[in-house]
């Protein structure tokens, strides 16, 4: 008899190799793409750079050896790919060059900020990055100067008047600004250009494609915002920026709208960009547009399209648009003709990325991830056809495991309302036994679960444990339009608990659900609908709430409490049933079902706190509580032996109260 091949777990997830966005060579033969691995022993993760042949048969081969090598960017003559490393001699990440066919990396910047957002200027004599700097100083020397005085001081107090001064993970009131700068490839010296233009890009982690690169090399678009103190519900601007004079002009500031993502057209008169209707909707999808470059009419692109558009990149001849397009928990790339607005796919099934294309269009390379594979990359025509896989380096390791089959279901949820549910079998699922359920509930909430790999929170290592895994796009899920991702705002919780709870109705109508050993999870939104589910039934035998928000008034503590009047329909102190009634403390006097709390101390979108008050309430009720604190994690857990722990803990609270497999003893309370 063969040996049964073990499912997949904890230790073979952070074996897995992580591909990176691709990026392609001029001639289409070749792409390269950061592969980051991970030594457990070691709690290290190492990052280097791989080319792959886009031709079927190709091999492989590891083009650095750094520690921390990312975001390469193939030069436009195909002699050089730019970097940005870390390497041992590095206070910040720097820009490095190196060439496709190997030898020493050359380091190009010595900027005392660091450096991202790499960006090749289109005749390859410079090369563009950003760079958060102190806007009152003139040169990088003095930059260097403070950065050190700052770090050597004794003094760590922080002193702001600021009304969002911490993002995610990190303080942004030390009156740093992100700007874009020129380095010059022939000398590594760089300029900033923004400097004394009062522009600087929106703080919020901004990338590459936060600004683009006029054919000519003469201008800058960047995205910027217009209001005297940055905000994340802030509209923004486009505004052209001469490299040489300095000399700005807005060219969206009438449009109404939040304005992002340019991308100039290869002969330069129009510039492509996304924009949102956040004056109607704050989670408004957004939509494409093209504005002229001269006059700034604006012509809406595919106006009916009731999708989230990303990626926007123009096609070598200016006459087409690529981009990336959400659609039912699916990213698919799609191409839009300017003449005539055809749209097609041209390449489909799982979760895009990102996506690459050569000189002349004639190849795409584009990174794809799917329920039962993670990201990996595969290359097509430019028309769609002859795709193929082009990279394989997780794919002994896959075979050594079993998998269960992921199936898409569609549910009636609340008001009736067709609902999609995926499901996640174990490896050895037979419907003539009885299961445990387990929920898994994502986050966002205009998020989805994608027919993609997840690492934090993955079906198969749930299902590997002995579990149907269910996971809803509930209510107010992104993919699904616009009407769909509004349909919660003002009354969170509510239909998305209907949504949950009629997919637990389905799957125990299927006849292989142990009824009693039923389990709910879920992170950040996920934690906040577990919180409040714990207040509104008891039918589930225990609950995990990672980083969950639970109370909407203390939650003013986040980084994103401006959104709560326009998500919740009120700030409390104006509409105080309306908030109570979304939030989860409001609840928690009907909570009697077992709860592992989860937490990092460095998450600023979900405060600490949250889980502390949470937990602490359901102790003094004397509900079965664990907590698992984590100092040095953020609203994720990030780390492999800080993930190992995760898991070890997830799966142990779990079986304390629905243990897995089939056939398994009854449930306890």
């Amino acid at each position: 008899m063969p040996q049964r091949k073990p499912p997949l777990d904890v230790e073979a997830l952070w074996a897995l190799k992580r591909i990176g966005a691709p990026t392609l060579s001029p001639d289409g033969t070749t792409a390269c793409a950061a592969v980051t691995s991970f030594d457990m022993a070691k709690n290290e993760e190492r990052t280097e750079l791989w080319l792959f042949p886009t031709a079927a048969g190709g091999e492989p081969r590891m083009l650095t050896a750094g520690i921390k090598d990312s975001d390469p960017r193939w030069s436009p003559d195909g002699r050089h790919i730019a970097f940005i490393a870390k390497r041992k001699d590095d206070d910040e990440p720097q820009v490095y060059l190196i060439a496709p066919d190997g030898g020493e990396a050359r380091r190009l910047t010595s900027q005392s900020t660091g450096c991202r957002g790499l960006k090749w200027f289109p005749d390859g004599k410079r090369i563009a990055f950003v760079s958060f700097v102190w806007p009152d100083l003139a040169s990088d020397a003095q930059q260097g100067k403070r950065q050190k005085a700052r770090r050597d001081d004794k003094v760590k107090a922080i002193v702001t008047e600021r009304s969002e001064y911490r993002f995610w993970d990190r303080w942004i009131a030390d009156g740093r600004e992100p700007h874009v700068f020129a380095c010059t490839v022939a000398t590594g010296r760089s300029v900033d250009l923004l400097a004394g233009t009062g522009l600087a890009l929106p703080p919020w982690d901004p990338t590459a494609e936060d600004y683009d690169i006029a054919p000519d090399g003469r201008e800058i678009a960047v995205s910027i915002d217009p209001a005297p103190e940055p905000g994340m519900m802030n509209r923004r601007d486009i505004v052209l920026v001469d490299t040489r004079t300095r000399r700005k002009r807005a060219l969206t500031a009438a449009s109404g709208m939040d304005d992002g993502f340019p991308v100039y057209s290869p002969d330069g008169t129009v510039i492509a960009q996304i924009a949102f209707n956040t004056r109607r909707a704050f989670n408004d999808q957004g939509h494409i547009r093209l504005v002229d470059r001269k006059s700034g009419a604006v012509t809406r692109i595919l106006p009916r399209l009731d999708r989230q558009p990303t990626h926007v990149r123009w096609t070598p001849d200016g006459g087409a648009l690529l981009f990336t397009c959400e659609d039912r928990a699916r990213v698919h790339l799609m191409r839009v003709a300017l003449r005539g607005r055809a749209l097609t796919r041209i390449a489909e099934g799982g979760t895009i990325g990102s996506f690459a294309q050569s000189r002349d269009g004639g190849v795409i390379a584009f990174d794809r991830a799917t329920s039962a594979h993670p990201a990996s990359l595969y290359a097509v025509g430019g028309d769609g056809r002859g795709e193929r896989s082009i990279e394989s380096l997780n794919g002994a390791l896959m075979a050594r495991h079993a998998f269960g089959e992921t199936r898409e279901f569609t549910i009636r949820g609340a008001d009736g309302e067709a609902v999609q549910l995926w499901v996640t079998y174990p490896p050895a699922f037979d419907p003539a036994k009885k299961w445990p359920l387990m929920h898994s509930i994502h986050g966002g909430p205009h998020a989805a679960h994608h027919d993609g790999w997840h690492y934090r929170w993955n079906s198969h290592v749930f299902a590997g444990w002995g579990y149907v895994v269910a996971m809803v796009n509930y209510h107010g899920s992104s993919s699904f339009g616009q009407r769909f991702i509004e349909s919660i705002t003002g009354q969170y919780g509510k239909k998305e608990f209907a949504d949950v709870e009629a997919a637990t109705d389905f799957m125990l109508a299927k006849g292989y659900i142990d009824r009693d050993r039923l389990t709910a999870t879920g992170g950040s939104y996920g934690g906040y609908m577990v919180a409040y589910m714990n207040g509104h039934t008891d039918r589930y035998t225990s609950y995990v709430c990672h980083a969950g928000c639970y109370d909407w008034v203390s939650m003013m503590a986040t980084d994103g409490y401006r959104f709560f009047a326009s998500e919740l329909g009120a700030f409390h102190w104006d509409n105080e049933p309306r908030v109570m009634a979304q939030s989860p403390h409001h609840f928690v006097r009907r909570a009697k079902t077992p709860t592992l709390v989860i937490h990092g101390e460095l998450d600023y979108r979900v405060p600490a706190t949250q889980a502390l008050q949470y937990y602490n309430t359901l102790k003094a009720k004397g509900v079965a509580a664990r907590l698992v604190y984590f100092p040095d994690e953020n609203h994720w857990i990030l780390k492999p032996q800080n993930s190992r722990l995760w898991y070890r803990e997830f799966r142990a609270w779990l079986a304390r109260f629905a243990p897995g497999g089939p056939g398994s003893r009854r449930a306890r309370r």
